[in-house]
């Protein structure tokens, strides 16, 4: 697998990844969904040795305070093989620096919550509920993340 920043986006190949999930928000319109990648701080992707695309990741950021990870996007014929994992570890060190690195997703009483809050609890994020954040929590201790 080969994680890679990308800035360039075939609209077919992000049709498909994003209408494997079924996150029609997305796919509905392609060229906008083409233009918010681009428009994003960063997207990462994963593929494999031939080039297949197998996941993404993007962010929204000031790339000194916080890092919004948006999407972390895998294609469910790739699932449990650790793609999800080694893209998310991948923006962890790449803004390790930020104050915040935060993410949000389904809320965990949904079956696709439960699934993405034990994910992303593995790698050590935790709900709003859970990480309140109190001041002296606020400097330095990137990434401090939450669901």
């Amino acid at each position: 697998m080969f994680i890679a920043e990308e800035g360039v986006f075939d609209p077919e190949e992000m049709l498909n990844l994003y209408d494997s999930v079924g996150w029609e928000g997305y796919t509905s319109d392609v060229d906008k969904l083409c233009r918010g990648l681009v428009n994003s701080h960063l997207v990462i992707t994963a593929r494999d040795g031939s080039g297949k695309l197998l996941g993404l990741a993007r962010t929204v950021s000031d790339d000194e305070h916080i890092c919004y990870v948006q999407d972390v996007v895998v294609n469910p014929a790739n699932h449990r093989q650790g793609v999800g994992r080694t893209l998310v570890e991948h923006l962890m060190r790449r803004y390790s620096h930020c104050r915040f690195f935060l993410l949000s997703t389904d809320h965990e009483s949904s079956p696709e919550g439960k699934r993405n809050h034990a994910f992303y609890r593995s790698l050590g994020f935790l709900s709003y509920e859970e990480k309140r954040w109190p001041a002296s929590d606020c400097q330095g201790t990137a990434p401090t993340c939450a669901m």
